[in-house]
């Protein structure tokens, strides 16, 4: 992985690419340097690291509240914000765009479709994209807070506003139920 060192908000402003990952962490501390490390074991790829020990103008640009987190920008906009320390895996393929095609949990079969609507600030948002990674389900993350399509979709097919849901092959899970995930994603009870 490739860290460019951010100064100042100009610096991620004036770079060309339409699709940027920025890290915003505070150097020191336990989660901050977790999702450093996390990132740095990744082979290739390019993230902006703002330390927010020296940098205090880019965490307002994009919303950022907590740190670390992993902002996604595509052409201005914010496209997620992640949230926590996560594993290189689950870095490596939001940052590669990895789909969830793939052999699922233990069982050699084909992973079901799995979808997690979530926002930012949802701490139950991160513990069940947290218990998916670790135990190899492979997911696309929606955020709700910066889709208000994405939002509307959510609330009809499940009748609810609150996050996290989490779809698996049309069936919609509301809030962070590891009995019910696990039964449908076939993973062994702890």
């Amino acid at each position: 992985m490739k860290f460019i060192n951010v100064k100042d908000y100009n610096d991620i402003k004036s770079d060309q690419d339409s699709k940027k990952f920025i890290l915003i962490y505070k150097k020191g501390t336990p989660n901050s340097d977790c999702a450093y490390d996390a990132l740095k074991e990744l082979k290739d790829g390019k993230v902006f690291s703002v330390d927010v020990n020296e940098v205090r103008n880019v965490h307002q640009h994009y919303g950022v509240t907590a740190v670390p987190s992993l902002v996604i920008v595509n052409n201005g906009k914010v496209e997620n914000i992640i949230k926590g320390c996560q594993t290189p895996n689950y870095f490596d393929g939001i940052i590669h765009e990895k789909k969830a095609a793939y052999t699922g949990a233990n069982n050699g079969s084909i992973q079901k479709r799995v979808i997690v609507y979530s926002t930012p600030s949802c701490p139950y948002c991160t513990k069940v994209k947290q218990y998916l990674t670790k135990h190899g389900i492979k997911f696309t993350d929606i955020n709700v807070a910066s889709n208000p399509q994405a939002a509307a979709e959510m609330v009809r097919k499940s009748g609810q506003r609150g996050v996290p849901q989490t779809e698996i092959n049309g069936q919609i899970i509301v809030g962070f139920d590891t009995p019910k995930l696990s039964k449908i994603l076939n993973i062994p009870t702890e």
